[in-house]
C-alpha cells in the first residue's frame, strides 16, 4: 500500500512539472507568434517604403532624363554660335556668326584716275566716331535693325577701347539679341559686361537681364540665381524691384 501511494506521489509531482513545462513553452510559444507578427509589419513597412522610394526615383530619373535632354539641346545651340566640334555627334558646328561688314560710306572710295585724267576726285567722307557711331546704333535699335545697330556699337568698341562707354555699347550688343529673342546668345553677351566690366552702371541690368533671358529658355535655377545677385549686390538699383519680384514668383 506504500508502495502504490508513493508511485501516485510520484506520479502527481511529474505531472505538475509537465504543467509548468507546458505553461512555459505556451508562453515562449506566444512570445514568438508576437515577434513573427512583429517581422510581418516591418517587412509590409519596408515594402511600402521601398515601392514608394522606388515611385519617387522613377519619376526623379524621368525629371533628369528631361532635363539633360534639354541641357545638351541648349550646349549644341551653344556650340553652333561657337563653331566648335560637337563632341556627341562628332560633326562640326556651324560657324560663328559675326555681325555684318560695316557698309561703306556713301561716297564710297575715291575711284582710281582714269588715263590723262588730271583732276582729282573729292576725298570720301570720314567715318563716324566716338559717341556718333553710339548714337547711331542706337537709333537702329529703335528701328529694329538690330544687325546695324550692332555693327555700330562693335565698331564704337573697335574704335574706343579705353571709353568709359564700351561698357555702354557692350550691353546694347546684349540688348539688341534679347530684343530678338535669341535668349542664349543674349546671356553670352550679358556675360561680358557682368564678368568685364565689373564697375559700370550697367553691370545691375546685365544680372537682371540675363536672368530675364534664362527665365525664357526655361532655366529657372539659374534665373532665380542671377536675380539674388541682383538682390544682394545691387539692393539701391531699381533693377533689385524688378529681381525681387522674379524671386517671388512661383
Amino acid at each position: 500500500m506504500n508502495y502504490v501511494q508513493g508511485e501516485v506521489s510520484q506520479l502527481r509531482q511529474e505531472s505538475k512539472v509537465i504543467k509548468q513545462q507546458s505553461a512555459g513553452s505556451y508562453s515562449e510559444m506566444t512570445q514568438y507568434r508576437e515577434e513573427v507578427a512583429s517581422l510581418h509589419g516591418k517587412i509590409d513597412e519596408l515594402q511600402y517604403d521601398y515601392q514608394s522610394s522606388k515611385r519617387r526615383l522613377d519619376m526623379e530619373d524621368s525629371l533628369l532624363v528631361r532635363k539633360t535632354d534639354d541641357l545638351e539641346s541648349r550646349i549644341e545651340r551653344i556650340e553652333q554660335y561657337l563653331g566648335i566640334e560637337s563632341a556627341r555627334t562628332g560633326k562640326s558646328a556651324a560657324p560663328r556668326v559675326m555681325p555684318p561688314p560695316q557698309q561703306p560710306s556713301a561716297s564710297g572710295a575715291a575711284p582710281a584716275k582714269e588715263a590723262g585724267q588730271s583732276k582729282a576726285e573729292p576725298p570720301a567722307e570720314a567715318p563716324a566716331t566716338g559717341e556718333v557711331l553710339l548714337n547711331e546704333g542706337l537709333i537702329k535699335m529703335k528701328k529694329e535693325d538690330f544687325n546695324g545697330a550692332r555693327e555700330k556699337f562693335s565698331a564704337f568698341m573697335a574704335a574706343n577701347p579705353k571709353s568709359p562707354k564700351v561698357a555702354d555699347a557692350q550691353f546694347y550688343v546684349a540688348e539688341s539679341y534679347f530684343n530678338e529673342k535669341w535668349y542664349e546668345k543674349a546671356i553670352l553677351e550679358y556675360q561680358v559686361v557682368i564678368a568685364r566690366y565689373t564697375k559700370s552702371a550697367k553691370r545691375p541690368a546685365a544680372l537682371y537681364k540675363q536672368g530675364l533671358s534664362f527665365s525664357k529658355i526655361g532655366d529657372e535655377a539659374n534665373a532665380k540665381a542671377r536675380y539674388k545677385d541682383v538682390v544682394n549686390l545691387y539692393p539701391k538699383a531699381p533693377e533689385a524691384k524688378l529681381a525681387q519680384k522674379g524671386l517671388e514668383k512661383k
